[in-house]
């Protein structure tokens, strides 16, 4: 949902080498632990509809404040997994860039944001089912999360950064961006909420797509009713 639409040359080189660095940085962390624990067939399956579902998704672009739109990176986190979830965030991005939807020198800020945003929703999903909460609401509420960790993410990067090129002071700048972080805010509660439908019904016709999901398991394997 979060995503930098400033142009190439926006950022200054430090900052541009910055996010490049810590966004490859993380990537080869995430590749390490793939590569260490190995991928199911069937997660690979996933991860290719959640990254086609998410690219399609992501090109519908609503001319607001810079530009707001969805990319259900929530949802993907939820059911592809931080690690993959990371992943798709990079293809997405790359398909993304290679439209002219986002500058290429921005890859590293963007796959920080939009990872960050697969990664937290993940785990807020599965935290918030160990505490008993029903489906819909954990997955609604972890996407949420997930993706207002990445809005304000976003916001600190450019003012971090700052735009070459802008006549705002520092100041100033950060009240604009304030306000487009407040508008993802309030997107990302909306891509929470069809993120929730869209958990909720496939953890009723194929519950083992859903990790976690399954109160069943989840019973077994906290010893309850055992």
């Amino acid at each position: 949902m979060a995503h930098i639409h400033l142009g190439e040359g926006s950022f200054p080189l430090w900052a541009l080498a910055l996010w490049t660095v810590l966004g490859a940085g993380l990537l080869a962390v995430v590749t390490y632990r793939i590569r260490k624990g190995g991928i199911k067939t069937n997660q690979i399956a996933l991860a290719g509809i959640g990254a086609a579902a998410s690219f399609a998704v992501f090109q519908l672009n609503l001319p607001i404040w810079g530009g707001i739109h969805m990319n259900l990176t929530g949802l993907v986190g939820i059911l592809a997994g931080p690690l993959l979830g990371a992943l798709i965030a990079l293809v997405v991005n790359v398909f993304s860039a290679a439209l002219g939807h986002g500058a290429v020198g921005l890859l590293g800020a963007n796959v920080i944001v939009n990872a960050s945003e697969a990664i937290v929703a993940y785990y807020a999903f599965r935290t918030l089912l160990r505490m008993d909460w029903d489906v819909f609401p954990a997955s609604a509420s972890a996407a949420t999360i997930g993706l207002s960790v990445g809005a304000i993410l976003m916001g600190a990067i450019i003012v971090i950064s700052g735009v070459n090129g802008s006549a705002l002071p520092r100041s100033d700048l950060t009240i604009a961006v304030a306000g487009m972080v407040g508008i993802n805010l309030g997107v990302a509660i909306i891509e929470g909420v069809l993120t929730g439908f869209i958990v909720q019904f496939l953890a009723s016709v194929r519950p083992d797509l859903v990790p976690g999901a399954s109160r069943e398991k989840r019973e077994t394997s906290t010893g309850v009713g055992a």
